[in-house]
């Protein structure tokens, strides 16, 4: 497996919605070693298994939103915002977030976060962004309470990593100012 070139500081960080064309990149950026073993997902994912989901044309009725971030016409990082469908859930959304290793600490995932939480605040009529993190992804912690997560509780043996059970954070973050009603003034 290639590591991604690292991010010359002048470069453009272009976030876009991602299409099905991107597939091959989603299963490279999340298949980095480095990347999979802070994810939720199984390691080794496929060109094919990123296919479908990304083939389905938008449907505004889910809210469902994936991003890529790119530099140099490369995608660097990715993410995902998933609403929970439950009724008494629907002010709720999972939101996750993946960037290579040579991008890490570059402004990729700021990027993807500030796309992310501006589509939640203001379009995706979210109250609650979640998120669960290892508790030893520091830098991902940081990033998160730079956008307003907070920790709520620390999941014990949650996923399974390379062989151990490791712990996570739940963390989430609640709308900074939550929508009203813009009522006639006359």
């Amino acid at each position: 497996m290639s590591t991604a070139p690292a991010i010359p500081p002048a470069e453009t960080i272009l976030v876009r919605r991602a299409r099905p064309g991107d597939a091959a990149a989603f299963a490279r950026v999340m298949g980095h070693p480095e990347v999979f073993a802070n994810l939720m997902q199984l390691p080794l994912p496929t060109e094919e298994a990123w296919r479908q989901p990304l083939a389905e044309p938008d449907n505004a009725n889910s809210g469902d939103l994936r991003l890529v971030a790119e530099v140099g016409g490369r995608v660097v990082g990715t993410s995902g915002l998933h609403p929970v469908a439950r009724l008494r859930r629907r002010h709720a959304a999972m939101l996750g977030i993946s960037v290579e290793p040579g991008a890490q600490g570059k402004g990729v995932g700021r990027a993807l976060m500030q796309a992310m939480c501006d589509f939640a605040d203001g379009w995706g009529q979210l109250l609650r962004l979640e998120l669960t993190v290892f508790t030893d992804n520091h830098r991902a912690i940081r990033l998160y309470e730079a956008f307003g997560f907070r920790i709520e509780g620390t999941h014990r043996a949650y996923a399974l990593r390379a062989g151990v059970y490791e712990d996570v954070h739940a963390m989430a973050r609640l709308h900074p100012n939550p929508p009203g009603v813009a009522w006639p003034t006359n």
